[in-house]
């Protein structure tokens, strides 16, 4: 047996022998990607210290990544699609080690910044290859399987991220949850040159390279001004990047409609099944990215867990992803796609719903139910949501389909972080204003605590560490008229430090509940609009493509055998 796997899988005439060890490498490639943003989250504080990041700095920090990642994936998957699928996922991951590699190395907020974005464009070719080489790999009547695990990896993978870097924090710094990419990796190009058939288009078109650039600059466009508007203010910037994904997308859909061999056929989003699909998948991930972010905020600052312990609370939400994924392939082949999916949005605004009875008396138990349906639903409508969306392609764009379903789920994760993260934000320096009135803070302290739930526990640690400074200073003091003002003057300032950190820890509870309120509304108005969108006899007529397309599959190869 050759140790590199060369022979394309279209040409063994038979399904691929090993291709569920295949299917092993894809999702070890697509776990580390998704991990690269979950870890962040918890070594953030960490890294904010150390090098002293403003919040603008922290948040170009987190989405450095995003923007190339979001932009690329349509054309390197188009690329991938021509070339070598297998070649984009290697070529992915060596690009993606060597920003990890240059963020563990780095020593200032730029440096931090522009590993992420080098690792950005890791994943823009690491994600659509993992899905096109899984549908080039498996056979039809496999793939939903193949796929509902793939969809497993990644609910793993989102409360994996926490539980690694709260590990690796414990005993080492920030820059360590960089490094720990580098061996994964390593791991997966060696899986993927031992274990994944090599795979590409069987024609020989050129690239709509223009289409290609058109859709960078307005995908590009429209992350960056999601990012730049809602958290830095709708100034030059954000409308300038507004309009020109505003123009570049017009622009981009006339060329594609005009085009002979548009790199996406735009028409497909007539189908409903297809723009049903791509809606739910952008909508469940603005919750669920939403959500993560302002539920791994709470954990930490509000019940004060550490990084390690927050990460081991959101594993029931990776449990309950694998339930759900196994209850998909149970009930979609039996009620259909449309029900399952709408199931599982349901289930996904029902633990926002939840949410929203959080209060500053709230405990860990408080947010199990919520996870575990989020988990739930997240296996219930993703898989078939993908399963669709792939199935919309012929082989030779399966790239490109892939790349279409990871552009949808991340501009909807970076829309969930954006508007659910601002909401968050003025909702809770709102709620503080309201319980500090009166208390006689400084505007300046009052200012820098509304800035984040971090910055108003650590305006309270100050005045709490001027507390014993008073204090202190009142035991070395031998006038014992002065050391009683001082003492008295250091009990008012712990008194004022305790009511601070619950003013904080009130106001951020409250924020958590009326941002909930908002993105429940929004979930469950999206869950109205896939319900109506998505066709509701769907089931016989694809599993009869299936059976048709298996029974096509059975005859090329007995026509092959007897030639």
């Amino acid at each position: 047996m050759r140790l590199v796997m060369n022979e394309p899988v279209e040409r063994t005439g038979r399904p691929y022998a090993r291709r569920w060890w295949a299917l092993l490498v894809l999702c070890l490639s697509l776990l580390i990607i998704v991990m690269a943003n979950t870890a962040l989250t918890v070594a953030a504080p960490d890294m904010t210290r150390d090098l002293g990041l403003s919040s603008a700095d922290l948040q170009w920090v987190i989405d450095g990544y995003t923007v190339p990642y979001a932009a690329l994936m349509l054309l390197l998957g188009a690329i991938g699609d021509k070339y070598s699928r297998r070649g984009a996922l290697v070529l992915g991951l060596v690009v993606f080690g060597g920003g990890a590699v240059a963020g563990y190395l780095a020593d200032s907020a730029t440096a931090v910044i522009a590993a992420r974005a080098v690792m950005g464009v890791g994943a823009a070719l690491i994600m659509p290859a993992t899905l096109s080489l899984l549908a080039a790999t498996f056979p039809r009547a496999e793939r939903a399987k193949a796929i509902t695990l793939w969809t497993a990896t990644a609910g793993l993978a989102i409360a994996a991220g926490p539980v690694v870097a709260g590990a690796l924090l414990r005993d080492h710094g920030w820059s360590s949850t960089f490094l720990i990419n580098v061996p994964v990796a390593v791991l997966a190009i060696i899986g993927a040159l031992v274990l994944v058939p090599p795979s590409k288009a069987g024609h020989h078109d050129r690239i709509d390279y223009v289409g290609g650039l058109l859709s960078v600059i307005w995908t590009g466009s429209l992350v960056y001004m999601i990012i730049e508007g809602p958290h830095f203010g709708w100034g030059t910037k954000a409308v300038s990047a507004a309009v020109l994904a505003g123009l570049g997308l017009v622009a981009f859909v006339a060329w594609e409609l005009r085009h002979p061999r548009p790199i996406l056929d735009v028409r497909r989003f007539t189908d409903r099944r297809f723009a049903g699909s791509n809606l739910a998948v952008a909508l469940f991930f603005l919750a669920v990215f939403g959500a993560f972010y302002y539920l791994t905020q709470h954990l930490q600052f509000v019940l004060g867990y550490d990084a390690l312990e927050t990460g081991v609370r959101m594993l029931p939400l990776a449990g309950a992803v694998f339930v759900g994924s196994a209850l998909t392939g149970w009930l979609t082949p039996r009620v259909g796609m449309r029900l399952t999916v709408t199931a599982g949005m349901v289930g996904g605004t029902t633990a926002l719903a939840l949410l929203t009875r959080v209060d500053a008396g709230s405990a860990y138990t408080d947010f199990l139910a919520p996870l575990i349906i989020l988990g739930l639903a997240i296996g219930l409508a993703l898989s078939p949501c993908t399963d669709a969306i792939m199935g919309a392609f012929p082989e030779s764009e399966l790239g490109v389909g892939g790349a279409v379903n990871d552009t949808s789920l991340e501009l909807g994760g970076s829309l969930g972080i954006a508007i659910l993260g601002s909401l968050l934000a003025t909702s809770y320096g709102d709620h503080l204003a309201d319980a500090t009135a009166g208390s006689k803070l400084p505007a300046g302290a009052l200012a820098t605590a509304q800035d984040s739930v971090g910055a108003g526990y650590a305006v309270a640690q100050g005045i709490g560490g001027k507390a014993h400074q008073l204090a202190a200073q009142a035991a070395r003091t031998s006038d014992p008229q002065q050391a009683a003002q001082l003492e008295q003057q250091a009990r008012q300032l712990a008194s004022g430090a305790h009511r601070m950190a619950d003013a904080v820890g009130s106001a951020f509870s409250d924020a958590v509940a009326h941002t909930s309120l908002i993105g429940a509304v929004v979930l469950g108005i999206g869950t109205l609009l896939v319900a109506v969108l998505l066709p509701r006899h769907e089931s016989a007529v694809q599993d009869e493509a299936a059976v048709a397309e298996q029974n096509a599959e059975e005859q090329e190869l007995a026509e092959s055998a007897a030639g």
